[in-house]
């Protein structure tokens, strides 16, 4: 109001003028506008402390400022005293008016101050009728606070993009310097408002101020557990140990440092704590329930199981459809679900829905491997008996002790020699990854084996399980080799129950591969350091920038919370899968045989033998098993996803000489390979970065690895692990003996006895909880081929060739539901009825078992 006065007096009206509008989201509570915090802003802007914005020149530099873009006088936002502040969180829009300059001519960028108390959350500033310009649109998408928080001004860029050489002079300070801010000193404890992007080693997992039973080796930065780094936070050390950093309480988990760009978005935030606390009072009513039963902590049968899925059903009606639209917060919407969701009751899982006993055919067993929840270990078997890559002077004999006589009578009258050579034998081998650390294992409650499950392809395209070995390590010493047994199928009688409880230990090892290797090593932990060293050296101008960044929306805030409820010593992780205090040890020695190029999935295929190179072949390869779900789709969303950044890149980068004078891009690599994934800094295998085609298989690698491959390993987690007896975390005791009680139990009542051996209620209860919430897709999820925001750049090619992509992408969605409805492919639906849909690019919100995600953001 007294600068309108002002400017009155002085004829400021006069002027021309360059009128723009302010597009953002006040500071909230989950779905909630803070409206203390809106009342104490209004209090500033009556006092003359408002949002002021200045433009800066891309084409005029001031010599008094260091020959930087010319700066406009500010210019403030109008109307927020009188804008109604709403209560559900939301966009609210400003105007603003700026005095025009000759001297500024085109704006590039412009510096934005919040002198109120709040912060906000920008998302876009656009100017109308630029003279001799027209429209231009600045996507900002960041966090404000106010001033007083930052040492520098912050600045915004219009969505143009630029090589760094191609940036206008007066912009090139500005570009620099906001990377120099982003990156940090190095130094202290890193608050809300800090825009820091730094590493540092998973010394955090551990908690030996709580107990010296809660200590965790250091993660990364030695040669005995090399890791990928994580975010900094700058917490100081525990008291006890200096090179632990010292943890936050769990109530103040929700604080723990990321930058505030890459936390959560109010809706996401309102979604994940819905669904936690949801997931908390379906964990807490059974165990309530058990207190009063005859074994607590047990289930006693299969139908003790199918109870956890009976709620009684919400009935639906036009009242709660109206509750549902209009009640801004997800966890009441949890409370008044219609949808068929038993009330407190967890949803039925897919794998039994159609039919409760299929999941225990070996058929299904045997089809999880190509089209389930962990696609991405089973392996073409290339000679017999399968052989161990662990070191004889360590570990002795470790090959493996199936024969022929276990398995050639039923290979449909092939020998072994015949169908090594047709390809028909294959194996899911977990034995060389757990048998070094499965004494130590074993002296916690856990009681498991390392296992190996041989399989046979069939002429109609399925496998079938021949033999499983358990192994265990030698009771004299690890140089005396594994001791070991195999297992044969079997239906009926004490055999029949045995073989089920072969399968399980085999299941139990694999979810274990499953979720400390194949979900969260190869994915959560492998990306973020990317995240750093994109935000650090790629400035948002950048080409590379604009294409990785929607792919790694939200994964430095979900690996922060994993650290600290998950993954942490005691965590969930440790409490729920079988290699309890060991897993994250684990998940670093198998760390040490990770090589960036072989994540591409053509390379993972070809190194498990599960496909050749052809050069006729669609995609360049051959599948060896023609009606294998996961690759079939996968290597056609992989094409799609490799034809996309070509046709990115390609527009910015004609030569190999631009990506070698790149100098953001060569730091960035650098740094990458040296900072973020500095463990692996010596591997030779590593992309030099220096021609297109190295560029484009790095940008298709990165984009797989954070989309489509994570997407396969987690969004099936509660549609097939749901049920846990189908996919047990944990192993209780050993294998039955003749003569035993546990060998009775098993022949008088093998239900009991089968879930007396797996994961016991407690922890059912807790990992099904977990997997709910992980499985599900927020409400404002963004799926591969979109972007939150149609103006991302101003190049109309790489938009056209965006547009190119999700065209192709909504094809692959029809060719998947034409394989799922063929009934040639026997292994897309399987005994259980239940359709591969986990590569589906889209989906809705929720717990759907399909859709692409752009990023590790779950």
């Amino acid at each position: 109001m007294l600068r309108s006065i002002v400017g009155a007096f002085t004829c400021e009206n006069d002027r021309k003028k360059i009128r723009g509008t302010v597009v953002l989201v006040k500071k909230n509570v989950l779905d909630f506008t803070d409206l203390r915090s809106s009342f104490l802003d209004r209090i500033h802007e009556l006092v003359g402390q408002g949002v002021s914005l200045q433009l800066v020149s891309a084409v005029h530099a001031d010599p008094s400022n260091g020959l930087q873009g010319k700066v406009g006088k500010p210019a403030y936002l109008k109307g927020w005293i009188t804008t109604i502040t709403p209560l559900k969180a939301g966009d609210s829009a400003f105007k603003v008016t700026f005095d025009h300059d000759e001297e500024i001519g085109q704006p590039g960028a412009f510096i934005i101050r919040n002198n109120h108390r709040s912060e906000f959350y920008l998302r876009t500033l656009t100017l109308e009728d630029v003279p001799g310009h027209g429209r231009i649109h600045f996507v900002c998408n960041s966090w404000v606070y106010p001033a007083d928080k930052y040492d520098t001004d912050r600045v915004f860029f219009t969505n143009q993009t630029y090589l760094p050489s191609e940036t206008p002079g007066p912009l090139r300070r500005y570009r620099e310097r906001e990377l120099v801010n982003l990156r940090g000193n190095g130094t202290g404890e890193l608050k809300e408002w800090d825009r820091v992007y730094d590493y540092a080693y998973y010394n955090d997992l551990g908690n030996p101020d709580r107990d010296r039973k809660y200590a965790r080796p250091v993660l990364g930065g030695s040669a005995d557990y090399p890791y990928p780094r994580r975010g900094r936070t700058g917490r100081p050390p525990s008291e006890t140990d200096p090179n632990t950093e010292g943890r936050l309480p769990l109530l103040m988990s929700l604080n723990i440092y990321v930058p505030r760009d890459e936390r959560f978005g109010h809706i996401k935030m309102s979604d994940f704590l819905a669904y936690a606390l949801k997931a908390l009072v379906q964990f807490l009513l059974p165990e309530f329930e058990a207190l009063c039963d005859s074994t607590p902590n047990e289930f006693d049968s299969f139908q003790d199981v199918f109870h956890l899925y009976e709620g009684f059903k919400v009935p639906a009606g036009p009242l709660l459809d109206k509750i549902k639209d209009n009640v801004p917060l997800e966890i009441l919407k949890e409370l008044v679900r219609t949808d068929g969701e038993g009330f407190f009751k967890f949803p039925t899982p897919q794998v039994i829905k159609e039919d409760k006993s299929a999941w225990r055919t070996d058929k299904e067993f045997a089809r999880e491997m190509l089209a389930g929840l962990n696609p991405v270990v089973i392996r073409r078997l290339k000679e017999f008996p399968p052989e161990s890559k662990l070191d004889p002077k360590l570990y002795g004999n470790q090959n493996s002790s199936i024969t022929k006589e276990h398995i050639e009578n039923h290979l449909d009258g092939l020998t072994i020699n015949q169908a090594l050579e047709k390809k028909r034998l294959f194996i899911l081998d977990h034995h060389d990854t757990l048998m070094p650390y499965l004494r130590r294992i074993n002296t916690t409650s856990t009681k498991t084996y390392a296992s190996r499950t041989v399989l046979f392809l069939k002429d109609d395209g399925t496998l079938k399980p021949l033999a499983i070995e358990l192994s265990l390590p030698h009771p004299d010493g690890d140089k005396f080799g594994a001791v070991s047994k195999v297992y044969t199928p079997a239906e009926y009688g004490v055999e029949g129950s045995i073989w089920q409880l072969a399968k399980a230990y085999a299941a139990v090892n694999d979810s274990g591969h499953h979720q400390l290797l194949s979900h969260w090593l190869n994915t959560h932990a492998v990306i973020e350091p990317f995240v750093i060293a994109t935000n650090r050296q790629l400035s948002v101008l950048h080409p590379i920038y604009k294409l990785l960044h929607p792919h790694f929306r939200d994964t430095m805030n979900i690996n922060a919370f994993a650290r600290q409820i998950l993954i942490n010593a005691g965590g969930v992780v440790e409490s729920t899968v079988y290699p309890s205090k060991y897993a994250m040890e684990m998940s670093s020695i198998v760390y040490k045989n990770w090589v960036f190029i072989d994540q591409a999935l053509p390379a993972d295929l070809i190194n498990r033998g599960m496909a050749e190179k052809d050069p006729d072949a669609p995609h360049g390869l051959h599948l060896v098993l023609d009606d294998y779900p996961y690759a079939v789709d996968g290597l056609e969303i992989w094409s799609a996803i490799e034809t996309w950044v070509e046709d990115y890149c390609s527009f910015y980068y004609k030569t190999d000489e631009m990506v070698q004078k790149d100098s953001e891009l060569q730091s960035w690599w650098k740094e990458l390979r040296e900072e973020g994934h500095g463990d692996k800094k010596d591997e030779p295998r590593w992309p030099k970065m220096q021609t297109m085609k190295e560029l484009i298989d790095t940008c298709t690698i990165i984009i797989w690895m954070a989309s489509a491959l994570h997407a396969a390993v987690n969004f099936g987690q509660y549609p097939y692990a749901g049920f846990l007896p189908n996919r047990p975390t944990i192993s209780r005791r050993f294998m039955p003996e003749e003569g035993t009680p546990e060998y009775e139990e098993l022949k008088s009542n093998p239900e009991k006895a089968f879930l007396k051996t797996i994961t016991a209620q407690l922890q059912t209860l807790l990992g099904i909880s977990l997997i709910e919430i992980l499985s599900r897709h927020s409400s404002d999820e963004v799926y591969l081929g979109q972007r939150d925001t149609s103006e991302w750049t101003l190049d109309a090619t790489p938009l056209q060739a965006f547009e190119k992509f999700g065209r192709k992408l909504a094809d692959i969605e029809k060719k998947i539901i034409e394989r799922n409805g063929d009934e040639r492919f026997k292994n897309r639906v399987g005994p259980v009825n239940m359709p591969y849909t986990l590569l589906y690019p889209t989906s809705e919100g929720g717990l759907t078992g399909k859709g692409i995600p752009n990023s590790v953001s779950i």
